[in-house]
């Protein structure tokens, strides 16, 4: 287990290899004090369907381009979670766990949640705890732009929609893989689904 306090942005379903990141530490701190940041992983997530990748997007008051305190960021009034969750439901009604998880996740995404960083941590700490990760997870309480390398590990921001899929991550059989292919790195969502109780064994023994 790695000692050094490992830094991370706050995602919506975050992606696997933040995961994976993140559970090689034993304290982790969630960046708190930045501002929104668009075509980032804060309001979106990536799943895979039958044709292809699919972006879903949590819409945020003011537009994407606002420089707002990312803690500040309140949810669209939109009917955006209907659309979320008939997306996952096409996507996955046929993966092995879907039954298993599909309540719990349904209910986060239409819990009644006014602030996006509160539904991404809110998210963080269900995915935490299904997995039985014993991880300390806190927020950030000052934006440090530059972190000792000596006490911390800062890996805000290095997965982005622009580069999420470099590497292969995690292997495991995805649903549409004879269609599409393998798609690393998609949101958690995709490997919980697929593999259940198995998915920190992959996460804890991949390179």
């Amino acid at each position: 287990m790695n000692e050094k306090i490992l830094i991370i942005d706050n995602q919506y379903f975050p992606c696997i290899n933040l995961i994976k990141k993140s559970i090689k530490f034993s304290h982790v701190k969630i960046e708190s004090c930045d501002t929104f940041q668009k075509n980032s992983f804060r309001n979106r997530c990536v799943i895979a369907g039958s044709n292809g990748l699919i972006n879903l997007s949590v819409p945020v008051e003011k537009g994407r381009d606002q420089k707002t305190p990312y803690r500040e960021v309140k949810i669209s009034q939109e009917k955006w979670q209907i659309q979320h969750w008939r997306t996952i439901v096409s996507c996955y009604q046929r993966a092995p766990f879907f039954e298993y998880y599909s309540n719990d996740i349904k209910q986060l995404i239409f819990s009644n949640v006014n602030y996006l960083f509160e539904i991404n941590f809110n998210i963080l700490l269900y995915i935490n705890k299904l997995l039985k990760n014993k991880i300390q997870i806190e927020q950030t309480d000052d934006f440090i732009f530059s972190y000792d390398n000596s006490q911390f590990e800062d890996a805000r921001n290095t997965w982005k929609p622009t580069n999420f899929q470099q590497g292969e991550g995690v292997r495991y059989f995805q649903v549409f893989e004879d269609r599409i292919g393998f798609q690393p790195n998609l949101s958690i969502l995709d490997l919980l689904f697929c593999e259940g109780p198995n998915a920190l064994h992959l996460l804890s023994n991949s390179e």
